[in-house]
């Protein structure tokens, strides 16, 4: 009897891990597939790096990715090492595409443009660059009067380069300490998964959904972004 009641217990076990499992693997697979309606967001696409690895652009387009943004580079000194690659593979799928650059809070705005400048060359064709903004462990936070006017150089720079206005791609929590989006028009990039985001200032330009999106061409989950009708 003991035998045979720890025998059902132990299939009761095995029924509830593989019925976990099986959820599991159902929710995994809807969120890898799960982006914003085409008919509210028609124009999709993703923000990679290098730890995305190679990419099949022309294998992505069939996933529905009509924009690449490529990171370039990072602080003042930082260079995503596939930036060429997918800058030069994405351009011949025919998506469009362009260069995005992490602002070190810490590095000295004209440095961080020198590096920006060097690395990505101007072009007609190109997106707005974007900036992603968010708060750094590596050092403290500088005071919002010394970092703002720093933030200034680097985007008056970073235009003046490529001939178009920045997109300024800020995180929730970067917000709440420097309440960047209050103090300029420029256009806005915000994070949110699966709910649009609603933590800036002024209505964004464009959204991170999901970071779990599964593509065709690509080894694993990317960033999937969607622009404001």
């Amino acid at each position: 009897m003991l035998v045979s009641g720890f025998t059902r217990r132990l299939r009761v076990v095995a029924l509830l891990l593989f019925a976990s499992a099986l959820i599991s693997l159902t929710a995994w697979n809807f969120f890898a597939r799960w982006r914003p309606s085409t008919a509210s967001y028609p124009i999709q696409g993703v923000d990679v790096g290098e730890a995305d690895g190679p990419i099949d652009w022309w294998e992505a387009r069939k996933s529905g990715v009509q924009f690449v943004y490529a990171r370039a580079t990072i602080g003042n000194r930082g260079r995503d090492s596939r930036f060429a690659e997918h800058w030069r593979n994405a351009a011949e799928a025919g998506l469009q595409r362009g260069a995005l650059h992490v602002y070190a809070i810490c590095e000295l705005g004209s440095a961080q443009a020198g590096n920006f400048v060097s690395t990505v060359a101007r072009g007609d064709d190109q997106l707005s660059p974007a900036i992603l903004f968010d708060l750094s462990d590596d050092c403290p936070l500088p005071a919002r009067e010394a970092l703002l006017p720093e933030i200034a150089d680097f985007v008056a720079a970073v235009e003046t380069h490529t001939g178009k206005r920045a997109i300024l791609g800020i995180t929730k929590r970067f917000e709440g300490v420097y309440q960047l989006s209050t103090l300029s028009t420029a256009p806005l990039w915000a994070r949110g998964a699966f709910f649009a985001p609603g933590y800036l200032a002024r209505p964004w330009t464009m959204w991170q959904a999901s970071r779990l999106r599964r593509v065709e061409g690509a080894a694993g989950a990317l960033n999937w972004d969607v622009m404001a009708p």
